[in-house]
């Protein structure tokens, strides 16, 4: 098992859509960041992370969407969106079962970009 990556011991595509669905629950709960959803279409939006974070994760390379700055510019998000949005994928990993280990690496693999994201 210590040879597969994150996507795979993760439980693959099917496994980090739910996860992403329980995520987007917490996001558009929390209103300190889900005004920044108002305007999304949200299946889009699930299907869209659901591909990046497992591409992310060592999946197949099936992401299409844009560089994470072009992404995000205009949105001038700061260290405490981010922080909330880093908390609310813990939660979802959490809840779908991903070991303390899997978790801690998942959010390390996300805080690589928080330069990519912050401030645009």
């Amino acid at each position: 098992m210590s040879n597969m990556n994150l996507y795979e011991k993760l439980g693959g595509e099917e496994k980090i859509a739910n996860v992403v669905n329980d995520f987007y629950d917490l996001v558009l709960a929390d209103n300190g960041v889900n005004s920044y959803f108002k305007n999304t279409d949200m299946d889009k939006q699930r299907q869209h992370q659901t591909k990046f974070i497992s591409y992310a994760l060592g999946g197949p390379n099936q992401y299409t969407g844009g560089a994470m700055t072009k992404a995000h510019s205009g949105m001038n998000l700061q260290s405490e969106h981010f922080n909330s949005i880093v908390g609310h994928l813990r939660t979802a990993l959490e809840q779908n079962g991903a070991s303390a280990n899997d978790i801690d690496a998942a959010i390390d693999k996300v805080d690589t970009l928080r330069s990519d994201i912050l401030h645009k």
